[in-house]
């Protein structure tokens, strides 16, 4: 059982940035792919970054593509949500998830370990 812990949320100003971890316990973290989702109030989960068990795959959602930049690292047992040019449609519950697999892609339903989420708040 792999637990999940995010920190780094918080209140920012539209243009400004927030960096999010998660670190992971409990398995071997090398062998999961890592994502981020995040939540906003009346609205489904929605994908926003994903990253392979090595590094070497990542994608984003279109919405973050060019600002958000996901990265790990295994020896931490961490992954990481570097967030740049916030907009205040980026205010969300975000969510740090493995997926028993090497790269878990971009569907909510492929991850199978989720953290309890971090408030990122962007004002305008």
């Amino acid at each position: 059982q792999v637990q999940l812990v995010e920190s780094g949320g918080g209140l920012v100003q539209a243009g400004g940035s927030l960096r999010l971890s998660c670190a992971a316990s409990g398995g071997t973290f090398s062998r999961y792919g890592m994502g981020w989702f995040r939540q906003a109030p009346g609205k489904e989960r929605e994908f926003v970054a994903a990253i392979s068990w090595s590094g070497g795959i990542m994608d984003y959602a279109d919405s973050v593509k060019g600002r958000f930049i996901i990265s790990r690292d295994n020896t931490k047992s961490t992954v990481s949500l570097q967030m740049n040019s916030l907009k205040p449609e980026d205010t969300a519950v975000y969510y740090c998830a493995a997926a028993r697999s090497v790269y878990g892609g971009t569907s909510y339903s492929r991850y199978d370990y989720w953290g309890q989420g971090t408030q990122v708040t962007v004002s305008s």
